[in-house]
């Protein structure tokens, strides 16, 4: 069987699309980046907002297509879009053969199995993960599964069930293997980074995995994603701080910077207790990046609520900020309480964050102008002299998420993987230009053979 995996949403689809490629490997099928190439196509669906759920329905019907054009004889959906609407999407999509939920992940082997496409048996053991697609020096280890907050506008505990946590000596053997394949950069992924180990023997916390990954690797750049506020505690705070390889940023989801607003949706802080833990941070932390995101539109949101937002975001001046517009989600306290706000009224609040924050931004990226920065090398731009055609991230800039930095590095020779010094030249709202100045660590080649990990689908899916 050869197939292809197709991955929308977060960086924990990302994880779970890579163990299926794995599972799939180990079962005797071959793997291929185009979907066109494909017999089987499988699509790991996102469901976080209307636009998500959109981009899966119509990423379904365009793929399908391929039956009449391509050599693709089956098509399955997988992931929370089909763990939150399976009936739904059986009765609209019928060119889909297969619909495979978050908590039936286990099960894809066998179904594929009964549908004769995959051999029953192990034929061979490539390891819990194999990239698909994407950059070989950047990965996301998910620490655990699930959450336990019951935020009035998120859907995700009824797709992904209760936190659970990954044992830690799991995940140090994981991100060793994913060392020895050539990761420079381990991006921590979770509902609730904070959450992690209270569900573990001896209430494991976050910093001790922390402190078992720097331990067990070289990787230079781990990198937090999305932790909420109200467990960033001492220790951990304290660790970011003295070790350099924990990168200082932090993905933060606040919301809203509205108490009322705050606790209609249910949010554990207040925007005071908000204003005196970002304040301890960044005195606490050389270099802080501060990341949030935050929502207009949630129903009851009233002007003065808005410009209370406005006025928080201004005051704070968040170094990357993500907006969205309120979307009803089923099965959420949000999406039945009263006093809805216009589409034509959330886009305009939508337009008028982003405006706030691209000023911000803007003025915060050109404070480098003439400092040195560390950047990790992502691409080098086929067919250019490598003038400003490298692109790059700083320690600030998340992938995929925060920006680029295009880096002049003709003297250097620059490769995918690298470590360098540069010294910002040029920014913008969004980018920042910079000519590289000296190496620092050199990508290193993958190892030609890498220990294989637990390939068992019930741990790794937290079932």
């Amino acid at each position: 069987m050869r197939f292809s995996v197709i991955t929308l949403g977060c960086d924990k689809n990302t994880v779970d699309s890579e163990r299926i490629v794995a599972s799939l490997v180990s079962h005797g099928s071959t793997y291929t980046p185009e979907p066109d190439e494909a017999e089987v196509l499988l699509v790991n669906t996102c469901a976080f907002i209307d636009a998500a759920k959109e981009e899966s329905i119509d990423t379904l019907l365009e793929v399908a297509r391929l039956k009449d054009s391509g050599k693709l004889k089956t098509l399955v959906a997988v992931g929370c879009m089909v763990e939150q609407y399976r009936k739904e999407l059986q009765q609209s999509i019928p060119e889909v053969d297969l619909f495979i939920g978050l908590k039936d992940l286990p099960d894809l082997v066998p179904q594929l199995v009964v549908k004769g496409l995959l051999d029953g048996r192990v034929q061979k053991h490539p390891g819990s993960r194999i990239p698909a697609g994407g950059l070989r020096h950047i990965s996301y280890l998910k620490i655990s599964e699930g959450c336990d907050h019951k935020c009035a506008f998120c859907a995700i505990p009824l797709w992904r069930g209760r936190h659970r946590s990954f044992e830690p000596e799991a995940l140090a053997e994981e991100a060793r293997a994913l060392e020895a394949r050539g990761v420079v950069e381990l991006n921590l992924v979770a509902q609730d980074l904070a959450h992690y180990g209270r569900d573990l023997a001896g209430r494991v916390e976050l910093h001790q995995l922390l402190e078992r990954l720097l331990d067990s690797t070289e990787i230079p750049w781990i990198r937090l994603l999305y932790i909420y506020s109200a467990g960033l505690r001492p220790p951990l705070v304290e660790l970011m701080a003295r070790e350099a390889r924990v990168l200082p940023y932090i993905d933060m989801p606040i919301q809203h910077g509205s108490a009322r607003m705050l606790e209609r949706m249910r949010r554990p802080e207040r925007p005071e207790q908000l204003r005196e833990k970002i304040a301890w941070l960044r005195s606490e932390i050389p270099d802080l990046t501060l990341r949030t995101t935050m929502v207009v539109g949630f129903p009851g949101e009233s002007e003065e609520d808005f410009e209370a937002l406005l006025e928080f975001i201004g005051e704070i001046e968040f170094d990357h900020l993500g907006a969205f517009a309120y979307s009803p989600q089923q099965g959420t306290a949000g999406a039945e309480m009263p006093d809805p706000v216009l589409d034509s009224v959330k886009m305009e609040r939508l337009e008028m964050v982003n405006e706030l924050q691209r000023s911000i931004v803007s003025a915060r990226n050109r404070v480098r102008i003439g400092t040195q920065v560390e950047v990790l090398v992502d691409e080098v731009v086929d067919g250019t002299d490598q003038a400003h055609g490298i692109e790059a991230r700083m320690r600030s800039q998340a992938y995929e998420i925060d920006g680029l930095t295009f880096v002049d590095g003709a003297d250097l020779q620059l490769h995918s993987g690298d470590l360098a010094w540069a010294t910002v030249s040029n920014a913008d709202d969004a980018d920042v230009w910079a000519v590289a100045d000296r190496p620092i660590r050199t990508a290193r080649s993958p190892v030609a053979h890498v220990e294989p990990v637990s390939l068992d689908l019930q741990t790794a899916w937290g079932r």
